[in-house]
């Protein structure tokens, strides 16, 4: 990881790994990525179910092309600022969530947690898998665990 390189906002690959910027938040960049992908979901609420899924789909496979763009170009695999991918995977969970404050706080709560201690599968995909592919799908199936565990807390229901 020699010789990182700083991101620039005037660069639209970067613009978006870093949502617009919110990566560059010194303090927890991670957080305040997840935060930015519940006030990207509200925003879109009006849109419906349906485009919001089929945002979530463009988000998530977008995201595997943006994230690795962005890491190849600043030398680093997932340099911290990179947001866009628990962005995109907080929308997702949120697809699955019923209308509450409590539920959104929930999933949030527990996506972080999935995303900052990384417990097995997440750490292995973190560790071993590179590229945008790997930036984004260790965040893919800490959306996955926080889903199930969701399922199991009884919060949601897929049925």
């Amino acid at each position: 990881m020699n010789n990182i390189e700083k991101p620039t906002m005037s660069n639209p690959i970067h613009f978006f790994a870093f949502c617009g910027g919110i990566g560059l938040i010194g303090l927890a960049p991670g957080t305040a990525g997840t935060l930015f992908g519940i006030l990207v979901w509200w925003l879109t609420l009006d849109a419906g179910f349906l485009i919001q899924s089929l945002m979530a789909i463009i988000f998530l496979t977008a995201g595997i092309w943006i994230c690795g763009k962005c890491a190849k170009d600043l030398n680093v695999h997932d340099h911290p600022g990179i947001v866009w991918d628990e962005m995109a995977t907080m929308f997702t969970i949120l697809l699955f969530q019923p209308m509450s404050w409590q539920n959104w706080l929930l999933a949030f709560i527990l996506f972080r947690c999935f995303d900052i201690f990384k417990p097995w599968p997440i750490s292995y995909i973190d560790k071993n898998i590179s590229g945008g592919l790997g930036i984004m799908l260790d965040d893919i199936v800490a959306g996955v665990a926080t889903i199930i565990c969701l399922l199991v807390l009884g919060q949601i229901s897929l049925v």
